[in-house]
């Protein structure tokens, strides 16, 4: 029974005692009181819009010509255009300061680099602080240390993690470390090291790097004060599954990675002690036969629901977590309403799912059942050029 039920019961059998321990008069006195109307309950205000950034390539045919700008309804999840940030080339990933106030993309080409934009307030404008140069060739991720202080970022064409400091007002300085991935040997099918993912463990003791180039998870000890990388740890994926992205449960001990060659997914276990990670068992992604390249796994914030998103198969495919963490259970797919998926994020409170579909142009947002972790696509996708990464703030 609600409090509002329970209240008018608890009323209506005080006034029945009352009733028969008065006067006839009285008791129809009583009766024919008129309770106050309760007043009308205020309609809730809408919420207000918020931010998205979208991520593309600068130099390939109809592609961008900067980060595109945009807000969506955090609420029905409608997507509104607000133009480009341009003076930005290629910015295929994007990430921002734990504080907010700083945006950092990758320029994903042959002399990489990363950016640092200084976001505007309510009337003001984005400003572009300057970029630094990654080290390497075609940087394709970036993430910020937790204590901010730090940019991480992983050179795809040459195989090697980048860190840069960042200062007190979000600007990135010169290069600190630059750490080539030498061995192992490169898997089958594979010329080189391709680092394709740098981030700091949830603890916030050890940076990991995903190399899908050498088949290899590496773990990393960042030293806070001068900035540089030490391995401590490295796991190794069966030959040719090519490791593409991890993802943390928010508990912290186990990890999900995505196999971008062989089509699989794996559940890591990591000590917060030593940076060692475990890799489980390939797992199905939910495609079927041949490869459907998975290209990242999003994990809901109460840790209850893991999503992925298939490139090959355009399609999401949903897991419960279950055990703490310790296992993935595969409940379906659902077509993502466009074609290659290339990036997925939840938009914070976990109610809304975005998908940045690189060959179709355009970015799909789906409503997400709390309680079933279901996926329903929230109106027609909104039209980017060459959308390869959507970042709702």
């Amino acid at each position: 029974m609600s409090g509002w039920s329970r209240r008018r019961f608890v009323g209506a059998a005080a006034g029945t005692a009352a009733a028969a321990s008065v006067p006839a008069r009285a008791t129809a006195a009583v009766a024919m009181e008129e309770p106050e109307a309760a007043p009308a309950p205020a309609p809730p205000r809408p919420a207000a819009p918020r931010p998205l950034f979208l991520g593309t390539y600068t130099s390939v045919q109809g592609g961008g010509t900067g980060i595109g700008l945009a807000t969506y309804d955090p609420t029905s999840g409608h997507v509104t255009g607000a133009g480009v940030l341009t003076g930005v080339g290629d910015p295929s990933y994007l990430a921002v300061h734990p504080d907010g106030r700083t945006l950092y993309a990758v320029n994903e080409r042959q002399e990489g680099g990363v950016t640092a934009i200084r976001l505007g307030g309510s009337g003001e404008e984005h400003r572009v602080l300057g970029t630094r140069e990654t080290g390497g060739a075609g940087p394709c991720h970036l993430s910020v240390h937790p204590s901010g202080r730090w940019l991480l970022s992983a050179n795809y064409g040459s195989g090697s993690v980048a860190v840069h400091p960042v200062d007190a007002s979000g600007a990135l300085g010169e290069r600190t470390d630059l750490v080539t991935h030498s061995s192992p040997a490169p898997g089958p099918g594979q010329q080189g090291p391709h680092a394709h993912q740098c981030l700091t463990s949830p603890d916030g003791g050890h940076v990991l790097a995903v190399d899908l180039g050498t088949d290899t998870v590496y773990t990393y000890g960042l030293d806070l004060v001068r900035g540089t990388l030490s391995e401590v740890s490295r796991a190794r994926t069966r030959p040719g599954a090519g490791p593409r992205h991890i993802t943390f449960h928010p508990g912290g001990r186990y990890a999900y990675l995505a196999n971008e060659v062989d089509n699989t997914v794996a559940v890591c276990g990591y000590s917060p002690a030593t940076g060692r990670l475990d890799i489980g068992e390939a797992q199905s992604t939910g495609t079927g036969a041949g490869t459907s390249y998975p290209a990242q796994l999003v994990v809901t914030e109460d840790g209850r629901y893991a999503y992925l998103a298939n490139r090959g198969d355009n399609s999401l495919t949903r897991y419960a977590v279950e055990a703490d963490g310790a296992r993935l259970r595969l409940l379906d797919t659902v077509p993502v309403a466009g074609d290659f998926p290339r990036h997925i994020a939840l938009a914070p409170g976990g109610n809304l799912l975005f998908a940045a579909n690189q060959r179709s142009g355009t970015v799909s947002v789906f409503r997400v059942d709390r309680a079933s972790g279901e996926l329903r696509l929230a109106g027609e996708p909104f039209a980017s050029p060459v959308a390869v990464c959507a970042l709702p703030l």
